[in-house]
């Protein structure tokens, strides 16, 4: 049975014993907190929720770890892949851990509540840049004829640039002027756009018409020109669509892993104010 549900599971997630695991723990726990409720008093100190608390401590470690391990290890103890399976599942089961630990209630102390709510970002935030890392490649793939690697974009643009003046140069008047007016500005670097996220094209081919009364102003060394401009501006808007999205995951990136640090120094302030104070 299990080994027919992985291979159901497979073309749908990277890792299906993975994914089983997490839904085993995850309705295990939650079917030991239940119990708990129906039997036991469930308090702030009881040993039950402190054992919650110390399981969400030690996935919160492991989350830290796995930071770590990506900047230091590189491809010891394991593939990229396992690890970052093992984080978007642990970071699940963290988060339960932590609503189990405070009986799914809102904490009154100063300290509990900025855990909690951190944890319940972090949380959010893990689930937003899963579903990103799966949406975004997809996407790009699927509309843009060009694959670009985000550091080199700079670079891309400005070779661009370079190629379509060293082209308008030698053009037209009609050639040259389009160019200065429409299109040199579009070329002086990157430029982000909302509705890459909607549409990935950016509608590209609507801004390509724009070319179209051109042909008939040219000559046939003209026309072989502006194929070539064409071709630079989609590059270029291309381009955008991938700095646009792709720039969206270092932000998140930004919004995600900062906040691990000071979930630690509260965590360790929670336990201090918990066992010494």
């Amino acid at each position: 049975m299990l080994r027919e549900l992985t291979i159901y599971l497979r073309p749908y997630v990277q890792s299906p014993l993975m994914l089983l695991g997490f839904v085993a723990a995850f309705a295990g726990m939650s079917g030991i907190y239940l119990l708990g409720q129906t039997f036991w008093e469930m308090s702030a100190k009881t040993s039950w929720r402190v054992f919650y608390g110390i399981l969400a401590a030690l996935l919160l470690l492991a989350a830290i770890l796995y930071g770590y391990r990506r900047r230091t290890l590189q491809q010891r103890w394991g593939s990229s892949q396992t690890w970052l399976q093992c984080h978007i599942y642990g970071g699940g089961i963290f988060l339960l851990l932590v609503l189990m630990h405070s009986g799914f209630r809102v904490p009154s102390g100063i300290i509990t509540w900025s855990l909690w709510a951190l944890s319940i970002w972090m949380g959010a935030s893990g689930l937003l840049g899963t579903l990103l890392q799966k949406w975004l490649p997809k996407i790009l793939a699927s509309g843009l004829s060009i694959e670009v690697i985000y550091e080199r974009i700079p670079e891309l643009i400005g070779d661009i640039r370079q190629k379509s003046e060293v082209l308008v140069r030698g053009c037209e008047a009609p050639l040259s002027d389009f160019y200065r007016r429409n299109i040199a500005t579009a070329l002086q670097g990157p430029q982000p756009r909302l509705i890459y996220f909607f549409d990935i094209t950016g509608g590209i081919q609507t801004r390509m018409r724009q070319f179209n009364y051109l042909h008939s102003l040219l000559d046939d060394r003209g026309k072989t020109q502006l194929a070539l401009l064409t071709e630079y501006y989609k590059t270029k808007l291309e381009i955008d669509a991938h700095y646009t999205l792709q720039r969206a995951l270092r932000c998140w990136l930004f919004l995600h892993a900062p906040l691990s640090l000071a979930m630690i120094i509260l965590l360790i302030f929670h336990l201090y104010s918990i066992f010494w104070y």
